[in-house]
Parts: structure tokens; C-alpha cells; sequence
């Protein structure tokens, strides 16, 4: 993938609280995305907390309910049409409670990120922390990785770890778990919208120039 110059029309997707919607979106407006622009929100619950936080923040959002369809294909094609609309370039999947379907992946090849609180392979699906917790493991994490037809699979751009302390409860892991995830996502689009990334089979290659630290906005 080469360096890219223009700027990419990022959509995310999301079903719950938002934090990781609006961690994306302020590290845009703060200069850490610059090739990046939060064209679109889209929503597959009525009334979630992530909606406010699109309203407040002004950024379009798309709330669309999956029981108003006959199937996912449905369903997914009618996100397809405004993805078009708004000349979408490329997907963060932010707490979206729902698996993608081939029709938006064949539409978005290496162009849907996902992120999930554990260190994939490890704990994939729900409840990652409580999996990370009643296995007794001593790191956790999180994981960014290209969404692919089956869960938590994609191929990963990156991983941070996160220490499992002794007395950690779900809630108190979720919580440092949490950050890192912030952290995390706003590096994995950085790389993927600077064309800094190319997928060779299950990996990810990382381009020597972001290796080795170019700044925000500087190609690879």
C-alpha cells in the first residue's frame, strides 16, 4: 500500500456507550488523523448513548434497526446505499455489537477495522475481560485487526498489552482495557490511512518509515 495524500471519508460503527466513537473523533479534530474525516455514524439500536455523542459531536449519523429487514444481505445493502452516498472510504468498527456480512466486506476489502479487548487469538466474542479473568491469565490486552467473515479472525495491525492484576474484577480490567483501546485504534488508522499497511495473507506488514516513527500527517 503506498502513501496516501488525500483525505479518506472514515464511517464508524457503533451500538453502545460511544467512548470509542468519540475517542476517534476528537483525535481527528486534535490533528492526530489528518487524512482521515468522520463522514458518518451508523447505529443499530434505537436510543443508544452513542447517538448523543454523534449530536453533540455533529457528526451524520445513520440509525438503522436489522429487524426492519428480511436478512443481513437486506440490511447491510441498505447501509451500503448512504456508505455510497457519502462517498465512504473506509470502516472503524467501534463497539458495533453485530457481525459484518460478506456485502459490506467484499465492498470494503482491507478497508473494515475492528477492535476487540483481548489479545486475539485469545478470548475472542463476548465477554473478553471476564474470559481473560476466569482463565487466570497475567496479560490481557487489545487487539485492531481487518475484519474478515468470521469473528474476531481479520488479519491484526495492532496489539497492546494490558497487566491482569490479582484483585482485577471485570469492570476494573474493561476499564484499563479501555484506554489502550483508545490508544490503539487512533494508531491502526493512522497506518491504514497514511498507506503505511499491506496484507500478506495473515499479516500485516508495517512499512520501515512508520516503523521508525513519522509523525502524524508525514507519509510512510
Amino acid at each position: 500500500m503506498t502513501a496516501r495524500s488525500e483525505s479518506l471519508n472514515l464511517a464508524i460503527f457503533a451500538s453502545g456507550s460511544g467512548t470509542n466513537f468519540e475517542a476517534i473523533v476528537r483525535a481527528i479534530r486534535e490533528g492526530k488523523l489528518p487524512r482521515l474525516k468522520p463522514a458518518l455514524l451508523v447505529c443499530d439500536r434505537l436510543g443508544s448513548p452513542v447517538l448523543d455523542r454523534a449530536l453533540r459531536m455533529g457528526v451524520p449519523f445513520l440509525q438503522i434497526s436489522p429487524g426492519s429487514f428480511s436478512g443481513r444481505d437486506q440490511y447491510e445493502e441498505k447501509i451500503l446505499e448512504t456508505l455510497r452516498e457519502r462517498k465512504i472510504d473506509c470502516i472503524a468498527l467501534a463497539g458495533y455489537m453485530r457481525l459484518v456480512g460478506s456485502v459490506l466486506i467484499e465492498s470494503f476489502p482491507n478497508r473494515i477495522l475492528n477492535i476487540h479487548p483481548s489479545l486475539l487469538p485469545a478470548f475472542p466474542g463476548l465477554h473478553a475481560q471476564r474470559q481473560a479473568i476466569e482463565y487466570g491469565v497475567k496479560v490481557s490486552g487489545v487487539t485492531v485487526h481487518y475484519v474478515d467473515l468470521e469473528m474476531d479472525h481479520g488479519p491484526v495491525i495492532v496489539q497492546r498489552a494490558v497487566p491482569v492484576r490479582d484483585d482485577d474484577t471485570e469492570e476494573t480490567l474493561s476499564s484499563r482495557i479501555r484506554e489502550a483501546e483508545h490508544e490503539a485504534y487512533v494508531e491502526a488508522l493512522r497506518l491504514h490511512s497514511e498507506g503505511c499497511l499491506s496484507v500478506r495473507g495473515r499479516t500485516v506488514e508495517v512499512s520501515r518509515e512508520a516503523r521508525i516513527g513519522s509523525g502524524p500527517g508525514e507519509p510512510c
